[in-house]
């Protein structure tokens, strides 16, 4: 999560516009969180970001080792993928909104 916060915050930086989409927008737009173990692969996270307009985002974490697995850390790990792959769909959107204008 730390590198999302990195990044967010070296955005901000160079901001000259109030036309970004910060990591406390995507934060906001998340209504519920779940991760999920599957059987077939226990070490491995899934993480689903659910937004308030109905979407999901999933994202996934494993360490190479099994035996390395903690699930605290996984959870973390899943969560900022999801998250990371939210970032580009969300900067669409107000791409397609600042065209229209």
């Amino acid at each position: 999560m730390e590198s999302l916060n990195a990044s967010d915050r070296l955005a901000a930086s160079v901001q000259k516009t109030p036309n970004r989409i910060s990591l406390q927008y995507l934060e906001a737009r998340i209504v519920a969180e779940e991760y999920l173990h599957p059987t077939s692969q226990p070490h491995m996270t899934l993480c689903v970001l659910t937004l308030v307009n109905g979407f999901s985002v999933v994202g996934q974490s494993a360490p190479a080792d099994p035996e390395n697995f903690n699930a605290d850390v996984g959870h973390q790990f899943a969560r900022s993928d999801a998250i990371g792959k939210l970032w580009p769909l969300e900067g669409y959107l107000l791409r397609e909104k600042l065209a229209a204008e």
